[in-house]
């Protein structure tokens, strides 16, 4: 008796309009879920947005909002005129800096050359969804840095420096890996972007830090003094719409609606930021002797960053042991910032960088395909950031040297909303 995949063969061979129709069916399937996926990282810059005005200072929240509203605008755009073109079909033969403009199609005056069809991406989507998808994944690299450097950076400068790192050092990174660089033949493994998102927007985070400096009266006479955020409320609702987001992010990075794979991705990527919110609270726990929020918070973000460069190769039982390290390490992070007086308002380096770098590094330990090496892991870590570091702090050093990068002593004590944008974030007025 013959099974049924022979009998569909058959049918197929018979009917080649049937199967064109399939075909037709499972682009348009995937495509569906891609666009979902993509709204859903779109959110996460609300998350970010929740995230970054809940841990701070009320005196800064129009200023916060406003940075975190135009970074999405001007990351979509940059990636659109330039990024994009790098990122993907101008980097097609493999190396650091191979260039081959074969074949590259933009949509600015031909967009019935975008490819729409079932051979497009082996019909998982189209040319748009695949630029729209990636475009939101670039915009998120330069939010990390925005929480990192918030209540003292110049926005002049912080717009500048979001346009070249989104429109050119971040393409060109993922380049080396996701645009078939020399990363990808060397075998270097990062399925939705601990490395390639995170920790890049990570050591950009960490350039800008060093250069920009801390807070005023961050650190006195050795001490880290606490700086009350505006809204607890706010960063937990954040952090959930960053966990919701997540979804999309690592989900969406199947690059099908493959619903086997889809949902073990989902499992994966939930487990991880189940275990390191229990990281971050335990430890935090253990360090400062509270029940800490914050760190609770932060944890279950370390451990999203952690799960997502392996999210398709881990099992759930290490994505259980990624995680909760991630939510460790995520707090012993935080604590040594301090010491080293790296102010970072929101914990951008030690949840995207720390635990970027990790979940890369995890991936050489537990991925389930033998292929995977921990030293091709660990020198796609380095060179990547290597690049990330030297051209965030280039770029912020220039700007620091040209036109500023710090606001005034008067403006950071009175707060950036007044000075800066002429409102405030929360205003009640009463009736007389």
């Amino acid at each position: 008796m013959m099974n049924i995949a022979t009998l569909l063969a058959q049918d197929l061979a018979a009917t080649p309009d049937l199967a064109l129709e399939i075909s037709q069916n499972l682009l348009t399937t995937n495509n569906v879920w891609m666009m979902l996926s993509t709204a859903l990282v779109f959110i996460m810059h609300l998350g970010f947005a929740g995230v970054e005005t809940g841990f701070g200072q009320a005196k800064n929240t129009v200023n916060i909002l406003f940075k975190n509203t135009i970074t999405p605008i001007i990351g979509i755009v940059s990636y659109a005129v330039v990024g994009f073109y790098l990122m993907y079909p101008g980097f097609e033969v493999p190396g650091w800096f191979s260039f081959d403009t074969a074949g590259w199609s933009m949509f600015w005056f031909s967009p019935a050359d975008a490819d729409v069809s079932a051979d497009y991406a082996s019909g998982g989507y189209t040319y748009w969804t695949d630029f729209l998808f990636q475009a939101m994944f670039a915009a998120t690299a330069a939010t990390i840095v925005s929480g990192a450097i918030a209540e003292r950076v110049k926005i002049s400068a912080y717009l500048i420096f979001t346009v070249l790192f989104v429109g050119l050092v971040y393409p060109l990174i993922g380049s080396w890996k996701w645009g078939g660089g020399a990363l990808n033949e060397m075998g270097f493994y990062d399925f939705a972007g601990s490395t390639l998102v995170h920790s890049v927007g990570g050591w950009g985070a960490l350039a800008g830090v060093i250069l920009v400096g801390p807070r005023i009266g961050k650190y006195i006479n050795g001490k880290t003094m606490e700086k009350p955020g505006a809204s607890v409320p706010l960063a937990v609702i954040g952090v959930f719409l960053l966990w919701l987001g997540w979804f999309g992010f690592n989900g969406g990075s199947v690059l099908s609606a493959d619903p086997a794979l889809v949902s073990m991705v989902l499992v994966t990527t939930s487990l991880g930021a189940c275990a390191g919110g229990l990281g971050g609270f335990f430890t935090a726990y253990f360090a400062f002797k509270r029940l800490d929020l914050g760190m609770l918070l932060n944890g279950i973000l370390a451990g999203l960053v952690g799960i997502t460069a392996g999210a398709d190769v881990f099992t759930p039982a290490s994505a259980l042991l990624i995680g909760f390290v991630a939510g460790i390490l995520v707090v012993l992070s935080a604590i040594i910032m301090d010491r080293f007086k790296l102010d970072d308002v929101v914990g951008a380096v030690s949840v995207h960088l720390t635990c970027g770098v990790w979940g890369t590094l995890a991936v050489g330990i537990f991925s389930t395909n033998p292929d995977h090496s921990f030293i091709t892991q660990l020198i796609g870590v380095a060179v990547c950031g290597a690049m990330a570091f030297g051209s965030a702090f280039l770029i912020f050093y220039i700007l620091k040297v040209t036109m500023g990068i710090r606001v005034s002593e008067e403006h950071e004590k009175s707060g950036l909303d007044s000075h800066e944008h002429g409102i405030r974030g929360y205003t009640i007025v009463y009736d007389e």
